[in-house]
């Protein structure tokens, strides 16, 4: 059984997520900054570790997978599972990669969280601007070349009623 590969990718998705942890919180600074030419950067570079952990979390299934059948387990075992029935000293080595990913995953669903409730006010803060500046009667065109406003009337795009 090779519980020593599987502590070097949980080590590896441990880097990996406090990573990602970074990158969400550069995220939160653009946003609160208004910094916005740069979030596409970031969102990429966020995109490029997520990449990085679902190659890892196949790689560890499969170690996974060789390691519970070593151990007599069912397919599919949990990280605790397996900790539970290793010898020691990989069961308290496994029990605190769990821990550790548990508050490393709490943490970036907290950010993640706070950062899409920044977004959300950002849109509602512009959204509100954009209603307070727009006259009562201020027509806008719909699809067909027609505008629409506040009144009954439509006219065409050359001003024609």
């Amino acid at each position: 059984m090779d519980f020593q590969h599987l502590s070097t990718l949980l080590w590896r998705e441990q880097e990996l997520l406090d990573l990602l942890l970074f990158k969400a919180e550069e995220k939160q600074y653009l946003i609160i900054s208004g910094k916005n030419r740069w979030l596409p950067r970031i969102a990429h570079e966020i995109e490029v570790v997520l990449e990085q952990l679902r190659t890892l979390e196949v790689e560890r299934a499969a170690v996974g997978e060789v390691i519970a059948a070593g151990l007599g387990l069912d397919a599919d075992p949990s990280l605790r599972t397996i900790a539970a029935h290793a010898p020691a000293p990989w069961d308290d080595l496994l029990v605190k990669h769990h821990e550790a990913l548990l508050l490393l995953v709490a943490d970036l669903r907290g950010l993640s969280d706070a950062n899409r409730e920044l977004v959300q006010q950002g849109l509602a803060a512009i959204d509100q601007a954009l209603q307070s500046v727009r006259p009562d009667g201020t027509r806008t065109y719909t699809a067909n070349g027609r505008t629409a406003g506040r009144d009954s009337r439509s006219m065409t795009l050359d001003g024609s009623l």
